[in-house]
């Protein structure tokens, strides 16, 4: 090899551009790493009713490590989406000293037994509202089905002035309704939108007009459905 004038040549460039590329990466790190790009400003942005200023203080404390450029953002995006009613969050540096938050909070639909929230996109989450809200349950896999029926459902009811309190799904996929005012309503697993829509309406033409409190309500007759009131 030390006969040959041309291949040590290239060794030795490659030995140069190696180190002057070391040399460049070592400068830069050091620079990066000087206290002379600190952040200086966290803008939070979006519609926020349960995320506190306090939280984000603390977060900001806490998490918030290294300058514009060192901030670990994957670290700080799991501190804030860890906060109850986060679902989910994007960071991004705004040059030479900000960094943007953006904040999308679980919009609560209902609760899903005495466990958790569910949200608008039928997602469970776990955080504390003292709001009136229905109760859902059902199967583990059925939070989605459940949420999206409970919108049809209600909707259904509202013709006839009464609204959803709580909201079964059994094992067997049969459905069952208690309005707010306490009547039970039992759907079946079939047609069950429509045996709905069909009580509602003659329940605000003709039961309502009874003025007599129903208990009960049995729609998964083909051709009718029976009612009961109180004893």
């Amino acid at each position: 090899m030390w006969d040959k004038p041309a291949l040590l040549n290239w060794i030795a460039n490659l030995l140069f551009a190696l180190s002057v590329v070391t040399m460049v990466y070592a400068v830069l790190y050091a620079v990066v790493h000087l206290p002379i790009f600190p952040l200086r400003e966290v803008k939070v942005e979006g519609q926020l009713s349960h995320v506190s200023r306090e939280q984000i203080k603390l977060i900001v404390a806490k998490h918030m490590k290294g300058n514009f450029f060192t901030l670990d953002l994957v670290k700080t995006r799991d501190a804030f989406e860890k906060l109850p009613w986060a679902r989910s969050v994007s960071l991004r540096r705004r040059w030479p000293d900000k960094l943007e938050v953006t904040i999308e909070e679980h919009q609560v639909l209902a609760r899903w037994g005495n466990i958790a929230l569910v949200n608008t996109h039928g997602e469970l989450f776990h955080a504390a509202s003292g709001g009136d809200l229905p109760v859902f349950y059902g199967p583990g896999d059925g939070v989605i089905e459940v949420a999206s029926q409970y919108g049809e459902f209600n909707k259904a009811l509202g013709t006839a002035g009464l609204s959803i309190s709580n909201l079964v799904l059994t094992p067997r996929r049969a459905w069952q309704v208690t309005t707010t005012d306490g009547m039970v309503v039992e759907l079946g697993r079939v047609d069950m939108q429509a045996r709905l829509e069909k009580f509602a309406n003659i329940y605000s033409t003709t039961i309502a007009a009874l003025n007599k409190r129903i208990t009960y309500a049995d729609l998964r007759y083909p051709n009718g459905f029976a009612v009961r009131k109180p004893i």
